[in-house]
């Protein structure tokens, strides 16, 4: 049996951040991962440049059932903390918009960043080994298909559900829940939604088109595009209104952000009384999403603004700014960027990520009940609580 003073489980972004740490701090450390490569969800991320951190990141970007929780990792380590150590290793990066930074090349430097560091500090990282079980028996014993491994700490760095393909597995609640945890129910988040069959007959064809909406759902406002796809819609804002929205409900979409649409309309009826509606729509919007729209909405379309009445004016103006879309429901963790829920934040220190229930077990990055608004958030709370973690075990 090989004995360490931590074993992280999960090669992720939290998980090796957390193992550079503790390593820097002279404790022998190993990170024990099922996948090929390290790192493979960050490999993926930003369109393969990896969106690594955002200027602008803070305790109000981020869900969870205890909103606090978060507050005390982010700010012992914060986002230029995160943005030092990439200028340290001399990664090119931009902004691409809303604070958003990206690596300039490839995620890959980044990936490449974290190993060096666990390199430069002795954290050993050993991947294709599958977890078997964990025990607690004055220590933790992990029996791996690579052998037996024991640590008087334990880190749980193994992630989320979401992005199975990439590996995702439930064993990290599973292992919580093993020690006592209760786990809150999770979901997947920042997803694209699915629509109600009619819709989505009627909308397929304006698939890629893109628009500038708002889009809003219980606590969740954002104003970002909005994209059809073949089977729903997508873009920015409906991936973070995702995680605000509850199944059943409708989430209101502004088509015109920057409009009145009625006093919009009754300003062209006055200057252009004999162009039809459709012509005036078309000014704002692609022919093909008039078309589909006033099939959903039953605008009447041929009418001159001239012959239409106030109420048909007001009814298109409510479908324009405020679209009550009503989701069938979400693609799903097969295309979801993370996990909403996970492992009770208060049953864990905010300070060291310890559990509250189990001595020497903690708990770091996704599988917490703690997810970040798209944008780079969701990185920083893995680089935040693996530094918070790593500087205490």
């Amino acid at each position: 049996m090989s004995n360490w003073d931590v074993i992280v489980i999960g090669a992720g972004a939290a998980g090796l951040h957390c193992a550079a740490h503790a390593a820097k701090r002279g404790k022998s450390v190993l990170v024990l991962d099922h996948a090929k490569q390290a790192g493979k969800k960050i490999l993926i991320s930003g369109g393969g440049r990896c969106n690594f951190t955002n200027m602008y990141a803070g305790p109000d970007n981020f869900l969870s059932s205890n909103p606090h929780f978060c507050k005390s990792a982010l700010s012992r380590y914060t986002q230029w903390d995160f943005i030092g150590l990439v200028a340290e290793y001399g990664i090119p990066y931009h902004e691409k918009t809303l604070g958003q930074l990206f690596c300039d090349d490839s995620a890959k430097d980044i990936v490449r960043m974290l190993m060096s560091e666990c390199d430069r500090y002795g954290a050993r990282v050993q991947l294709r080994t599958e977890i078997m079980s964990v025990d607690f028996d004055d220590g933790y014993c992990i029996d791996t298909s690579r052998g037996e491994y024991r640590s008087d700490k334990l880190v749980v760095a193994c992630g989320g559900l979401s992005m199975p393909k990439l590996g995702a597995t439930p064993l990290g609640y599973q292992i919580a829940e093993q020690f006592g945890h209760s786990i809150v129910p999770v979901r997947a988040g920042l997803v694209p939604f699915t629509l109600q069959e009619e819709d989505k007959e009627r909308f397929a064809e304006l698939s890629g088109v893109a628009l500038p909406v708002t889009a809003e759902a219980n606590d969740g406002y954002f104003r970002e595009a909005m994209l059809f796809t073949h089977r729903g819609v997508s873009g920015p804002a409906i991936l973070q209104v995702s995680s605000y929205w509850q199944p059943g409900e409708a989430v209101t979409i502004n088509l015109l952000p920057d409009l009145d649409a009625y006093e919009w309309l009754k300003t062209q009826q006055q200057q252009q009384p004999k162009s039809q509606l459709n012509t005036v729509l078309q000014a704002h919007f692609p022919k093909r999403v008039v078309t589909a729209l006033a099939e959903h909405h039953q605008w009447p379309l041929s009418n001159k603004l001239a012959d239409t009445s106030n109420a048909q004016f007001q009814t298109i103006a409510d479908n324009l700014n405020r679209w009550q879309l009503k989701p069938n429901g979400t693609e799903g963790y097969r295309t979801a960027e993370v996990t909403l829920g996970g492992v009770n934040v208060d049953e864990i220190s905010s300070k060291t990520m310890e559990s509250q229930k189990q001595p020497g077990l903690y708990f770091i990055g996704e599988v917490l009940d703690v997810t970040g608004w798209l944008g780079g958030f969701n990185f920083q709370w893995a680089w935040s609580s693996g530094f918070a973690c790593g500087s205490e075990v």
